[in-house]
């Protein structure tokens, strides 16, 4: 009776295809982030089984409060405890990406519409949760700096599924220990050869990663700077992203960018925003006024949960990627992905679901 009733519920679970979310917001004990106690909390009501799982929280109440001489050997002694108490609430065979990042870009959990919040500073986290989508394929992979060889093997490209995959549509890029001596050059490594038109790439440099766990793949964060990311690979699959420069910095613009955006007629339906802006916008950079791009995204997207972060330099550009039209240009010249000062809004439609 037990083997029909679990076989009953995974058959259940496999049809149930959307994107799921656990959001903190709420600031709490100090003994765990708010984001371990949200998702112990409301995992069992969450009616997806996680195959993928990206996690984002604040880098400042993420590592811990503790002041010790040995400042650095504290913290990454608490994030890591922090990173295990998250991994054992999910499922073991799941893919987990884990990172923390200055500030944060979060929808509160209940429904897509829910105004997104951006958190830059304070406790806050959230958890994306890709269930198995038929169709959809998506990877978590780790290319970390080699100080022996100035040089990147490319051939690692191809064995991450980023190379030579024709299906490949979407790769979100994360940066990490980008103050390191080499960390903008071994970026651009990475970067320029994936710089093609016929797939998004979106992301930014984050503070640094905690967990990244498949079952293929058991490194764990190091001292060296590398970028993580997750590949998104599927023919039914679309996406287009957008770049809010230094210029936007009125509601004015901003809402001229969504407008691009919107313009790319993504479906909404089973899609999911990010928003990765650098530290210095939001509220300093509009003159004081609060979640000023959220809001924005909010105004013509009503229906799309959106993400992110604020970080230290973004990834991205104007492009779109749909089913019946790819945004090339005319001529050779790559776009300029790597920024500073800026927002890169993306979106991600993962298909329809029955």
């Amino acid at each position: 009776v037990c083997r029909l009733w679990r076989e009953c519920a995974r058959r259940t679970l496999r049809t149930r295809q959307r994107i799921a979310w656990v959001s903190a917001l709420e600031p709490g004990p100090a003994d765990s982030h708010a984001l371990v106690r949200a998702l112990a909390r409301e995992l069992e009501k969450v009616h997806v089984l996680p195959q993928t799982v990206l996690y984002i929280a604040d880098a400042e109440t993420f590592s811990g409060h503790e002041e010790c001489h040995e400042q650095k050997k504290a913290r990454k002694r608490n994030s890591k405890e922090t990173a295990l108490a998250l991994e054992k609430l999910l499922p073991k065979r799941c893919q987990v990406l884990g990172l923390v990042t200055p500030g944060i870009v979060v929808t509160p959990m209940g429904s897509s519409s829910n105004q997104p919040q951006e958190v830059e500073e304070g406790e806050a986290g959230f958890a994306l949760l890709f269930p198995k989508i038929d169709g959809v394929k998506i990877h978590t992979f780790h290319f970390s700096k080699d100080v022996k060889n100035r040089v990147f093997d490319e051939s690692k490209f191809a064995e991450a599924g980023l190379k030579n995959n024709p299906d490949l549509r979407v790769v979100l890029l994360f940066g990490y220990n980008s103050w390191k001596t080499g960390a903008t050059r071994f970026l651009h490594q990475i970067v320029n050869p994936l710089n093609e038109k016929s797939i998004i790439l979106a992301g930014g440099q984050v503070e640094s990663f905690t967990s990244l766990t498949s079952e293929n793949n058991h490194a764990q964060p190091g001292d060296a700077c590398g970028v993580v990311g997750l590949a998104f690979s599927g023919p039914q699959i679309q996406s287009a992203t957008v770049l809010l420069d230094q210029d936007v910095a009125d509601e004015r613009t901003a809402e001229a960018a969504m407008q691009r955006l919107k313009a790319a007629n993504i479906p909404e339906h089973n899609t999911i925003g990010f928003m990765f802006a650098c530290v210095g916008r939001g509220y300093r950079h509009y003159k004081t006024k609060r979640n000023m791009e959220a809001d924005a995204f909010r105004k013509f997207f009503p229906n799309v949960p959106l993400f992110g972060f604020f970080g230290h330099g973004e990834i991205g550009c104007d492009r779109i990627v749909t089913g019946n039209f790819v945004l090339r240009e005319c001529n050779d010249i790559k776009d300029d992905l790597l920024h500073g000062y800026t927002t890169v809004m993306t979106l991600i439609h993962l298909g329809s679901t029955k």
